[in-house]
């Protein structure tokens, strides 16, 4: 079974993510085209990169999180640390870690730029803050003047999982705009997470047909939901506040598209009340949380079949809101 998939974005949570597309696997699931925001863009690379689910999840309880948690020991000073280099660097942490990691990886499958994968098969979502637009990406870093083949898929990633305040945003340099050259000070651009502008892009793949047999390939949504999303966010100070902000706008910016009339093509995972940046995360709650993943896919394809998802694509198209 051929489909398209989107993978929110979701923090740390995104080793849900994986369990998910194991269960996919177990179903004769074949990915053609994967999309994803923040964590979504890791586990979409991963899969566009040939990785398994089983591989992911050997990946992820091998890896401590905390681990991406870089940043100089001057900067570890109590209090006056993190605030100086947030004011320097624009992020509590470089998230230079987290690319080397994810470049690793994609290098052990011997690829590192989207010219190594078939055309069109990855699109990674990040957001532009300096000129307000979102990008989609490899396509969209031409607006930069970088040919889109050439860009490496890690860089994409890194763009994709800077969390505002959290992580450096990622910085583009383009002098030359229509062959004019630019002022100095409009000539850098500020790329941070995705999931500020779309943290669950279905719209990517929109009426996409199997150029072999003319069908409609269906696009499937991993999402993550859970206990957390319905909490009240405690505010404790500036760092909390962006915390909570962030958290607001990953969750609720693509809720009513997704509650309107895309529930039949959402797997939605609980998160067991796991927050997107609790980096500290135990193996036992990776585990968990791969555990919810499975469980959550394998009950949507037991259920799932073509007809139907073709039946409701057609009611839906014709009928955005679902109302009779």
């Amino acid at each position: 079974m051929l489909v398209n998939a989107v993978f929110e974005g979701g923090g740390v949570r995104g080793v849900s993510l994986a369990g998910a597309v194991r269960a996919a696997e177990d179903h004769g699931v074949t990915f053609h085209r994967v999309a994803g925001t923040s964590s979504g863009s890791i586990v979409a690379s991963l899969i566009a990169a040939r990785y398994t689910a089983e591989e992911m999840r050997e990946i992820i309880m091998s890896t401590p999180f905390t681990s991406f948690l870089k940043r100089a020991p001057i900067f570890n000073i109590k209090v006056i640390g993190p605030i100086t280099r947030v004011l320097l660097k624009k992020g509590l942490y470089s998230g230079e870690a987290l690319e080397a990691w994810i470049r690793k990886l994609l290098l052990e499958k011997n690829i590192r730029t989207f010219g190594d994968i078939a055309p069109d098969k990855l699109r990674i979502i990040a957001s532009d803050i300096s000129n307000g637009r979102l990008l989609v990406l490899p396509d969209d870093i031409a607006l930069y003047g970088i040919e889109p083949n050439k860009l490496e898929i890690a860089k994409a990633i890194r763009m994709s999982t800077s969390i505002p305040y959290f992580f450096d945003p990622v910085m583009i340099r383009s002098w030359k705009v229509q062959g004019a050259a630019k002022p100095f000070s409009k000539q850098f651009s500020y790329i941070v997470d995705g999931g500020l502008l779309s943290n669950f892009p279905l719209w990517l793949f929109e009426k996409e047909r199997n150029p072999r047999t003319k069908q409609l390939v269906p696009t499937i949504g991993f999402q993550m939901v859970g206990k957390q999303d319905q909490q009240p966010h405690a505010i404790r100070g500036p760092f909390t506040m962006f915390e909570a902000m962030f958290e607001t706008m990953m969750s609720a910016h693509d809720e009513r598209y997704i509650e309107q009339h895309n529930r039949y093509r959402t797997i939605k995972i609980p998160t067991l009340g796991i927050r997107n940046t609790q980096f500290e995360i135990t193996p036992e709650q990776s585990a968990s949380l791969y555990d919810s993943g499975l469980l959550a896919g394998t009950q949507f394809f037991e259920r799932w079949t073509y007809e139907g998802y073709e039946l409701q694509f057609k009611k839906f198209q014709s009928n955005p809101s679902g109302k009779k």
